[in-house]
């Protein structure tokens, strides 16, 4: 274009000076213009502009009908692309520029391999890519001479690092994330549109995010909290953030009252504690005062609170959603994740330890995990009801502190999600992601839950905040696969160069585009609504212990026991004896068996109960329900991804354990070799034996399963280390899985553990001869994950 501009500025200039007559004559026949580019485009621009000679969507914008099938938008193709160009320059580009946009794409909105960056064989450059000649230095007056103000090299390296930090989220601040896939079993365009369950065996790319809720970002993994679970689905009709929690239910009915509860969860503001934790006054002061937090209360004060791992807990949606179809018809779901591996838990001493010796112990599972290959799975399901069954049930199914007992909904299973990828950098990607109740795609949409529509808005608005900005969507973590089209401009950290000058619509300059989508896009369910305008909640919304008495009922005597003993954990450290008080009276209404438990371990009677929200509420139609209980799924992996401690020191016997090392690896348990220090032992015939991990380094408490092995030289050693004992004890209070062979069996002895133990209780005995055949009654053993029959039995003295 540049050559045709040239061209046209010599022809001009020839018209004017020194023609022949001939050419005078020639152009006065005709009318002289200049041939310019720029003139061009406006003549052909008006040509474009007259083809769309008024709004011809305008007249369809109103009445019901047009409401219920909005219409898709007109465009007109231009017949040259340089008319919807910002600039008639954009074919001649440089290095840095490249060539024109690709019509009709935002190359924004690619995969993350457009922004990974690797720096081998490279300088050392500043941010505008000057190479670095000293990095070891600041720029002086002399050797020892003051610092230059023009040292920009230093400037810029500092000013970045003093911002290198966000705002750290208010609530779920620590967690971690994978990316994956999601795939759909079978299409379920009866009950939605959504793109990811349009067919069977779609794949729709996922990120999933795992976080606790009250700690700040550099808390511990283990404290006892609930779990966020958050899925972002790259899906081709856009983003959908599937924002949810390792529990059905939540504290609150109404977002009016989200503030309050954060505020009385985190830290006290007169001195900053505790951190990551609810034992403490102003929390406990809230939820007594809120009947409705109970049912929370009772899922939290479980082992749910204390998972064993990111891989080994449930995910949920909350809320009652809608599905929406082609046809416009429409569904309540509810969403639920179920981990492959099972639902599993920590117990307390166990939790409260590894918080001091790991306190990334989730985060480095989670990691662990996915760089061996052992990729962790969810099957998602859906509850799917209509609003007549809705209307029949005993509570409300808007009620977020309410969920519906498979009993009376059963689960669909409708897809799996695999988690495959751990990201190349923390912070660009599981930091900076961005979660949204708010992003829906067609197929998906809101029911009138009162807390949801807080969240609706709330967490546009914290992102705004948090990452700097409202183009937080450009983010490359953020970002969608499908394509982002619209007149949204500027604002913080802008990365979209946007080609032409229309920036509104309707247009007709870019030939209309871009262009409402109709029925093609999201279009919000028309639920029929005739009501008065009031601050209030249904008279179902009243009933507020009913669930949260299903949900102790339904539990093991194991699990109840451990709900017994979180609740006096947490009341104790209350220092307002009112306080306790109250919230007995209220868990009186829960269960009179738990509140006795209770009370006793405070020093305290039975209480009243603390008097109803509503005294006649509709009877519930489940009274127990065996899901609820972390037992009903106890996975399917078998001891894969299993840490499984084994005890070495020099004199070990060797051909011992190798044929269990041999069988826990096949089996896909992660065996790990712990002596008193780590490096090299010489067994029992002069093997060599490398210890990766020390009785110092790896308590007992970071594993699985322990094995004690056999050598009367090595059996000595590790009694004599004050070390040993502890390691072996945590292992039984904790109730896992224990195997000793041959003299092994004597340090069990010394711990308490004496000989005969019985099996059911996961203590497994054997003569080092026979270590081949008891490896698969020990593989069985380790699967059952915790042997909970001496939940209660400590070690002999």
């Amino acid at each position: 274009m540049a050559t045709n501009q040239k061209n046209a500025s010599n022809s001009a200039r020839g018209a004017s000076d020194g023609d022949t007559s001939d050419t005078k004559a020639q152009g006065a026949a005709k009318v002289l213009r200049t041939n310019d580019i720029v003139a061009e485009q406006a003549g052909a621009s008006d040509a474009l502009v007259t083809a769309i000679p008024l709004n011809p969507i305008k007249a369809l914008e109103h009445g019901y009908d047009n409401a219920l099938a909005p219409p898709t938008g007109k465009a007109v193709e231009p017949g040259n692309s340089a008319l919807t160009a910002s600039t008639t320059t954009e074919d001649t580009g440089t290095a840095k520029t490249g060539g024109a946009a690709t019509l009709g794409t935002n190359a924004n909105v690619a995969s993350l391999g457009r922004v990974r960056v690797d720096a081998s064989a490279r300088l050392l450059t500043t941010n505008q890519g000057v190479p670095i000649g000293d990095n070891q230095n600041t720029l002086t007056l002399g050797l020892r001479g003051p610092s230059l103000l023009e040292d920009f090299i230093l400037r810029e390296k500092i000013t970045h690092f003093d911002h290198e930090r966000i705002p750290e989220r208010i609530v779920h601040a620590r967690g971690s994330g994978a990316h994956g896939y999601f795939e759909a079993y079978d299409e379920m365009t009866r009950y939605t549109r959504a793109s990811p369950f349009a067919e069977k065996g779609k794949i729709t790319p996922v990120f999933a995010r795992f976080s606790t809720v009250a700690g700040e970002r550099g808390s511990k993994d283990t404290a006892r909290d609930a779990r966020g679970f958050a899925v972002k689905f790259y899906s081709d009709e856009g983003n959908w953030d599937l924002v949810g929690n390792n529990i059905p239910v939540f504290f609150i009915q109404d977002a009016m009252k989200f503030p309050d509860l954060v505020h009385a969860l985190k830290p006290e503001p007169h001195h900053g504690m505790p951190q990551a934790a609810s034992a403490h006054d102003t929390f406990w002061d809230f939820v007594s005062l809120m009947p409705e937090s109970t049912h929370m209360l009772m899922w939290v004060m479980s082992d749910r609170g204390i998972p064993r791992s990111y891989r080994m807990m449930q995910g949920f949606g909350v809320h009652t959603f809608r599905l929406v179809n082609e046809q416009g018809r429409s569904v309540f779901c509810k969403f639920h994740w179920k981990p492959l591996q099972g639902t599993h838990s920590l117990v307390w001493d166990e939790a409260v330890k590894i918080s001091g010796a790991n306190p990334d112990f989730h985060r480095a599972d989670l990691w662990e995990s996915i760089e061996s290959g052992e990729f962790p799975e969810w099957e998602l399901g859906l509850q799917i009801f209509t609003e007549e069954q809705a209307e029949g049930f005993s509570f409300d199914v808007l009620d977020s502190t309410k969920l519906i007992p498979e009993e009376l909904i059963p689960l669909t299973p409708v897809g799996r999600m695999v988690l495959n990828r751990n990201p190349d950098n923390f912070f660009a990607e599981t930091e900076q992601v961005a979660f949204c109740t708010a992003h829906v795609i067609p197929g998906i949409d809101f029911s009138n839950d009162p807390l949801l529509a807080g969240r609706i808005h709330s967490y546009v608005d914290t992102q705004i905040t948090r990452l700097g900005g409202p183009n937080f969507h450009e983010i490359p973590i953020n970002s969608p696969l499908a394509q982002v089209q619209n007149n949204q401009r500027d604002g913080l950290h802008r990365q979209s160069l946007h080609r032409g000058r229309v920036a509104y619509e309707p247009n007709s300059l870019a030939g209309g585009c871009p262009f409402q989508a109709g029925n093609m896009g999201f279009v919000s369910f028309p639920e029929a609504i005739s009501d008065d305008k009031v601050r209030g909640k249904p008279k179902k919304f009243a009933e507020h212990y009913a669930q949260a008495t299903l949900f102790f009922d339904s539990q093991t005597a194991v699990e109840k026991a451990h709900i017994a003993a979180a609740f006096r954990f947490e009341l104790s450290k209350v220092g307002v004896p009112a306080i306790r008080e109250r919230m007995l009276s209220s868990l009186v209404n829960v269960s009179r068996e738990l509140a006795a438990e209770v009370a006793y371990g405070l020093g305290l009677g039975v209480p009243e109960a603390m008097p109803k929200a509503i005294v006649d509420p509709a009877p519930p139609e489940v009274t127990v329900s065996p899901a609820l209980s972390l037992m009903a799924l106890p996975g399917e992996c078998g001891v894969r991804t299993r840490q499984i401690a084994v005890l070495v020191e020099d004199g070990v016997h060797h051909a011992s354990l190798v044929a269990l090392h041999g069988a826990l690896t096949d089996a896909g348990a992660v065996v790990h070799l712990v002596g008193p220090r780590v490096g090299m032992f010489v067994g029992n015939a002069g093997e060599k034996i490398e210890a990766n991990r020390s009785l110092e380094n790896a308590p007992g408490f970071l594993f699985d399963a322990l094995i004690v092995p056999d050598g009367g030289e090595a059996i000595q050693a590790l009694a004599a280390n004050g070390h040993t004992m502890d390691f072996i004890k945590d292992m039984f209070r904790h109730c896992k899985t224990i195997l000793a062979l041959g003299n092994g069996q004597e340090l069990l002895a010394m711990a308490g553990i004496r000989p005969g133990t019985v099996e059911d209780k996961g203590i497994l005995m054997a003569d080092t001869v026979d270590a081949a055949e008891i490896a698969t009654a020990f593989i069985s053993a380790v699967a059952a994950h915790r042997h909970l029959s001496r939940d209660s039995e400590p070690p002999a003295k």
